[in-house]
């Protein structure tokens, strides 16, 4: 039997089906994209929502399924971004909560903002009341919700809340991505807000390596996966010129009310369950991360 990754031509997917892989498990990777299956997983290209008659087979026989495959991004400018996340983020999780059997571990990734940013003072616990800002965490709790309704029902569902994850293959969308792109280019880096805003990173290895562990751990419920060590934006921005060898502009602009001012995953449950917590070398997963954009440019710093 095997472990059915969704969503796994995308940033964390492919990154996990490869360690899963490493691992000898017999891994089916589906994604609407052609996800990699030439590293031993087989490959299924197919919408989940298609009826694909393989997928589907796949998602009732499966040993465990972790659930990736999802509509990403806060900044989503598509005129029909609701619409997409809806069914992407959504029903997507309905069908999965119903195709994939009750007693089939299932791992499905949530996101840190359903929290709505960093309480006073301290981290995020899985226990804090949601307070999702902005259409993609909104998506995102609604999704939840759905899980929830398969735990009530008596299946077996773990909801993982990653926080920003970071690393080679990012999407273009993504800050790193984006500040790359301009310092690159001589242009200015554009921050939203302030550069003493934080966020806890995680390395793309790290996110993946955790959501393995958190699979044999058999766990339940709600969890988050961070590093339990925000950064600021100025001390990434330091890293990635530093990386890069470049002196980058850097012009701050007002932040929209979707951007959270800070982000902190509370990592107390995820030890309590695998015995350990992420951990994330900012410099390494910046030059790791530009090495993959560019391999050029790896060299500096």
């Amino acid at each position: 039997m095997s472990v059915v990754v969704t969503g796994a031509a995308g940033f964390i997917g492919r990154v996990l089906v490869e360690q899963l892989v490493a691992d000898g498990r017999d891994v089916v990777a589906v994604d609407r994209r052609a996800p990699a299956g030439g590293h031993g997983a087989t490959a299924l290209t197919a919408d989940l929502l298609a009826g694909d008659a393989m997928v589907e087979t796949a998602l009732r026989e499966a040993c465990a399924v972790i659930h990736l495959a999802g509509c990403p991004g806060v900044r989503d400018p598509r005129p029909d971004a609701e619409q997409r996340r809806e069914r992407d983020n959504v029903e997507t999780a309905r069908l999965l909560s119903t195709l994939v059997p009750s007693g089939v571990p299932l791992v499905a990734a949530s996101s840190s903002s359903v929290y709505g940013g960093a309480r006073r003072g301290r981290a995020c616990r899985e226990d804090d009341v949601a307070h999702p800002v902005g259409g993609y965490a909104r998506s995102k709790y609604r999704a939840e919700q759905v899980w929830a309704g398969r735990a009530a029902r008596g299946g077996q569902v773990l909801v993982v809340r990653p926080f920003t994850v970071v690393g080679e293959g990012q999407r273009p969308d993504m800050a790193l991505s984006r500040w790359a792109a301009s310092a690159s280019a001589g242009e200015p880096l554009r921050v939203f807000g302030s550069l003493d805003r934080t966020r806890d990173i995680t390395c793309v290895r790290e996110v993946a390596r955790g959501l393995r562990a958190l699979l044999e751990a058999a766990a339940t419920g709600v969890v988050n996966l961070g590093s339990g060590r925000p950064r600021t934006l100025r001390e990434i921005i330091e890293a990635l010129t530093a990386v890069l060898g470049v002196d980058a502009e850097v012009r701050v602009e007002p932040a929209a009310s979707r951007e959270v001012a800070d982000t902190w995953a509370d990592t107390a449950r995820f030890a309590e369950l695998v015995g350990w917590v992420p951990h994330t070398d900012l410099r390494d997963v910046v030059h790791r991360f530009v090495a993959s954009r560019e391999p050029s440019l790896a060299g500096a710093g």
